[in-house]
């Protein structure tokens, strides 16, 4: 059973708040799922939710399943008996009193699943259940153990629900994994003014946002299966398609043909692949040349796999690194044109990309970009996201407000680099902000009047080689992300008799 609650947690009078003003992206343009930083936060809240992926074999959990943490922390090193800065909160009869500025945190943090004893005690040792929110919880000087409650999403919730009431003594209350997966991604778009990018033959460029016009947009969350999700507004949505080919078939596939043991070792060994061996192009039809009349070069590949047909080869006389190249190259594209295509049929111009498939990966993202400008014809790009796989977490973590926390002191989130300038390897859309604090806070409206706050789509320049096929792309990514091993993959494609499934 957990340990007895601390009482040094700082509670206000009234509801916890989240304080968002001024606050800022911890770390580089490059790092994925970054720190979000809180200095303003004066209230302790210590809260945490979870996204529990658990795609069981006939034996064991499969390595690929992830669970995903979101939680908040107080900065390290500050004490909470810290009186220099101090905030004055109205409490819930009326009158005022002050309370230290302590700073926190937002930290996203995973595991696999088949790991989860890890997880447990990582949310022991950072005592993140003697912090959760019951139904007690505002006028206590400590939770009533007994109702204590946290969030969590995806199949594991309903799995591992005893487990986490033995370990912790907390009780899971099961948040729905769509409406967190879009709550999640609403969020983040509006509040983190550059989480969303482009990334198009090795160049990243980042999306600022535009208050007017982020709805409707089609979410595509790529996991081992594909859901395309149309999203209208805070709430509203619609997954409106979704394929059965994706990370799982490029994992389970790369696993049969290569042997590899995990998904970072079958991507890895497509930066060092040649698909050209294996992949029948255009100039393999017709002699080296163009098929200049219908806009195909001879370097489009024709067929996936189709040389495999041709040579006198077995599996083994293939090299491994470029049957993973060919059957990345594969699946990315289809993913990249359906998407397009759904959007083409609901009139959407903004594509936003999720899940961890995609990891940050460059060759990944290079090839979804292309496969969505080549069939727009330059009307479209594909958008990612830097906490991509968190989405459904971020989501259970806001659904909080359903047990109060529903009165957010929300401002602008922003990058803490200068405004307007450009980052390393890619240069920022729009006009740079003025003062934030001369800003009305887009959450207050969202979490009070339920106001839409929407995005530009970023235009590419006009051209294409035409239809029909798909050319390579000029970067394939040099390395993998640093904190690739850590990484493994995770879906929510919806089944007939399976909401949403994970692994």
């Amino acid at each position: 059973m957990a340990p007895a609650t601390s009482n040094s947690l700082h509670r206000s009078g009234s509801r916890p708040q989240l304080d968002l003003s001024k606050a800022a992206i911890q770390g580089n343009s490059e790092e994925r799922d970054p720190t979000i930083l809180l200095p303003n936060q004066s209230d302790d809240i210590s809260h945490f939710a979870l996204d529990i992926g658990a795609l069981k074999t006939s034996k064991s959990y499969f390595s690929g399943s992830l669970i995903k943490l979101v939680y908040f922390s107080r900065h390290e090193g500050q004490s909470i008996d810290d009186k220099r800065k101090r905030t004055v909160k109205e409490i819930s009869n009326g009158s005022r009193r002050s309370y230290p500025i302590l700073g926190g945190r937002l930290h996203f943090v995973k595991f696999e699943t088949s790991k989860l004893n890890e997880c447990l005690d990582f949310i022991s040792s950072k005592q993140l259940h003697n912090g959760r929110i019951d139904s007690h919880y505002w006028n206590s000087e400590s939770p009533n153990k007994e109702n204590a409650v946290i969030k969590a999403t995806g199949g594991g919730a309903y799995k591992f629900a005893d487990l986490f009431k033995e370990r912790l003594g907390v009780s899971i209350d099961k948040e729905d994994e769509m409406d967190c997966l879009v709550a999640g991604a609403n969020f983040l778009l509006k509040a983190i003014r550059h989480e969303a990018f482009t990334h198009m033959e090795g160049h990243k460029e980042f999306v600022q946002i535009d208050h007017n016009d982020l709805f409707p947009y089609l979410l595509v969350n790529v996991g081992s299966g594909v859901s395309m999700i149309k999203v209208d507004g805070d709430g509203k949505f619609q997954r409106v398609s979704g394929t059965n080919v994706g990370g799982g078939t490029y994992w389970g596939l790369g696993r049969l043909l290569t042997k590899c043991n995990s998904f970072d070792e079958l991507l890895e060994l497509s930066q060092r692949g040649d698909n050209r061996t294996i992949d029948m192009l255009v100039g393999d039809i017709y002699g080296g040349m163009d098929y200049s009349k219908i806009g195909l070069s001879a370097s489009t590949i024709a067929s996936s796999f189709g040389k495999a047909i041709s040579d006198k080869k077995e599996l083994e006389d293939h090299r491994p690194e470029d049957i993973s190249l060919s059957l990345l190259r594969m699946i990315s594209y289809n993913i990249g044109q359906i998407s397009y295509l759904n959007a083409l049929r609901f009139g959407l111009k903004r594509i936003f990309f999720g899940g961890f498939f995609i990891r940050g990966h460059a060759y990944t993202m290079d090839t979804i970009s292309f496969a969505v400008h080549f069939w727009s014809q330059g009307q479209a790009q594909a958008m990612f996201l830097r906490h991509e796989g968190f989405l459904g977490a971020l989501g259970a973590f806001m659904s909080y407000e359903k047990l109060g926390l529903d009165d957010l002191m929300v401002h602008q989130l922003v990058e803490r680099f200068p405004m307007g300038a450009p980052y390393t390897g890619g240069k920022i859309h729009g006009p740079p902000l003025g003062n934030l604090n001369e800003k009305i806070s887009w959450m207050e409206k969202f979490v009070l009047k339920g106001t839409e706050i929407t995005a530009p789509v970023p235009m590419a320049p006009p051209g294409t080689t035409g239809l029909g096929g798909f050319e390579v792309p000029s970067s394939k990514g040099g390395t993998l992300r640093s904190d690739a091993s850590a990484l493994m993959l995770v879906f929510s494609i919806l089944y007939p008799l399976w909401r949403c499934s994970r692994y």
